[in-house]
C-alpha cells in the first residue's frame, strides 16, 4: 500500500516516469529493509555498476529477496513477476504501471508477449531480473532453471548478470507470514557472462554455465553465512 497508491496517483496525473519510479522502490525497499532490522552485505557491486542493460539472474529463496536485490543493485531494475501478482488489488497495477513484467506461463501467446515486453525494456535501458527457478526454493536447494530468461538475453543480445542471495529465506520462511528480525542477509554480484559466443540451438550450455555459478556461490554463501553464527 505504502508503494501502490503513490504510484497510481502519479501515473493517473501522468506524473510517472523511470527516475521517479527508481526513488520510489529505492524508498520503499530501505523502509522494508530496516523494518525486519535486516543486516544486508553486498558483495560484488562493481559487476552489477553496468554500462549497458543486462539480465540479472539470481536464485529465489523469498520474497525478500526482492527488498535485498532492489536495496543492493545500484542501477535501474525491474522484475518479471507471475501473472498472480498482477491480479492483487493495487499492487497489480502499481507494478505495471512501474514498468514491472507480468509472464504467464500456461499461456504460450501471454508468455510470448511478455518476453517481447522485455525486450523493449531492455532496449529503453532498463535490467531485467529474473528467477530461473520460476519459484521460491522450500528448502533453500537450487531448483530446475526454466528457459524464458535466456531466451530474452540471447534474442537482445544483454549480458547475463549471475546474483546470489542467502539469508531472506530465514527472514521470512515459506509458508508463514512471520518476519525474523535482524537476520544477515548477503547479496553477491559475478562477473556478467556475455551470451554473444552462444546461440539457441546452445541454449542449454548457457542455461548449465549459469546455473553453475549461481549453485557454486550458493553453497559457498551459505558456508560463510554459517560460520558467522
Amino acid at each position: 500500500m505504502g508503494i501502490s497508491v503513490p504510484t497510481i496517483s502519479a501515473a493517473l496525473r501522468g506524473e510517472l516516469n523511470r527516475r521517479r519510479v527508481d526513488a520510489m522502490i529505492e524508498r520503499w525497499s530501505r523502509k522494508n529493509e530496516r523494518l525486519c532490522g535486516m543486516k544486508l552485505e553486498v558483495i560484488g557491486r562493481e559487476y552489477a555498476r553496468v554500462k549497458t542493460p543486462h539480465v540479472l539472474m539470481s536464485n529465489h529463496q523469498s520474497n525478500w529477496d526482492i527488498i535485498a536485490l532492489f536495496r543492493a543493485f545500484p542501477q535501474t531494475l525491474r522484475m518479471v513477476a507471475k501473472q498472480e501478482m498482477r491480479n492483487l488489488p493495487l499492487l497489480g497495477r502499481a507494478m505495471e504501471d512501474a514498468e514491472f513484467i507480468f509472464v504467464d506461463r500456461g499461456d504460450r501467446e501471454r508468455a510470448r508477449a511478455a518476453i517481447d515486453l522485455a525486450k523493449d525494456r531492455i532496449k529503453s535501458g532498463v535490467n531485467i531480473w529474473i528467477a530461473p527457478e520460476g519459484t521460491r526454493s522450500k528448502d533453500g536447494t537450487l531448483g530446475r532453471f526454466k528457459k524464458g530468461g535466456f531466451a530474452l538475453a540471447l534474442d537482445t543480445g544483454a549480458p547475463i548478470l549471475p546474483c546470489t542471495v542467502v539469508g531472506t529465506g530465514e527472514v521470512a520462511p515459506v509458508g508463514t507470514l512471520r518476519l525474523r528480525h535482524g537476520l544477515p542477509v548477503r547479496v553477491r554480484f559475478y562477473p556478467p557472462i556475455s551470451v554473444s559466443d552462444y546461440s539457441h540451438e546452445r541454449r542449454d550450455e548457457l542455461l548449465t554455465r549459469v546455473r553453475d555459478v549461481i549453485q557454486d556461490g550458493l553453497e559457498e554463501e551459505k558456508e560463510s553465512l554459517r560460520a558467522m553464527e
